[in-house]
């Protein structure tokens, strides 16, 4: 089989390596994307140890000029991206009037801008190709924005919107749209939202799954493209939580939302 080209953003660490490294194993070629070089030359350097390959981009994606610039230099290189995996982002969890602007427009512009500005980039080649897939990785929180993640699941319920937009856009192009909606997965993510400026820790961290479980999950969706995947599967059913229980949590209010420990 040829090799393939993925892009993954936010591959420095968490998700992102760890489908790199997966995905490397595969036979793909992998650009790395994400702001921290020296640790995507680490993750190239363990890659190309293994027989794998993969080229390095550093990039804030937080700036379009470097989105741009990442998007001109990969298809210069490779010409083709047959999968990108839209996974750069943070959390943060706290109440939002605590929220530092400068943080949530941070936010919205890496969970949401950065998706929206590479997909832009992107998606024209793919459908004059007829093929490529495009995979978003969200969270079971876009659609369950219970307290203490206001931003983030706005975030996330944009990105499931935006994705069965896109999804239904692209039907029979042979251009594939998916999103992954996550559980909680045992990464730094739950580090970095509670060390950030007036963030809290998360309780849905003693619930987190592994990388490992997420990279059988993607395999999966590469192999079966489909609009949706829940990642643990069991977690389809939390789509009806809000139906049956948005009440009683409108209710408990800010009891639900943890403070992070003095």
């Amino acid at each position: 089989m040829p090799e393939k080209n993925a892009l993954i953003s936010g591959a420095s660490a968490g998700i992102g390596a760890a489908m790199s490294h997966f995905l490397a194993q595969k036979g793909f070629h992998v650009f790395l994307v994400a702001r921290r070089e020296e640790r995507l030359r680490k993750i190239q350097t363990d890659i190309l140890a293994k027989g794998g390959t993969c080229s390095v981009f550093p990039a804030d994606l937080n700036r379009e000029s470097e989105r741009e610039r990442v998007f001109n230099a990969v298809t210069g290189l490779a010409g083709d991206i047959d999968v990108l995996v839209n996974n750069a982002g943070f959390g943060w969890y706290g109440f939002y009037h605590q929220m530092p602007w400068q943080l949530a427009r941070e936010m919205v512009s890496i969970n949401i801008t950065a998706v929206m500005h590479l997909t832009s980039l992107f998606l024209p080649g793919m459908l004059e190709r007829g093929s490529g897939h495009i995979i978003n990785i969200g969270s079971i929180a876009g659609g369950l924005p219970n307290q203490g993640i206001a931003v983030y699941a706005g975030s996330k319920a944009f990105l499931d919107a935006f994705t069965t937009a896109l999804y239904r856009e692209c039907h029979g192009s042979g251009v594939k749209v998916s999103v992954m909606r996550l559980g909680p997965v045992r990464t730094e993510f739950f580090d970095q939202a509670r060390t950030k400026e007036n963030g809290y820790s998360v309780p849905a961290e003693r619930f987190a799954i592994s990388t490992e479980r997420v990279n059988r999950a993607l395999w999966r969706l590469l192999r079966h493209p489909r609009r949706v995947m829940y990642v643990p599967g069991w977690l389809a059913l939390s789509k009806y939580l809000e139906i049956l229980f948005g009440a009683v949590i409108d209710q408990l209010g800010p009891l639900l939302l943890k403070r992070k420990a003095k």
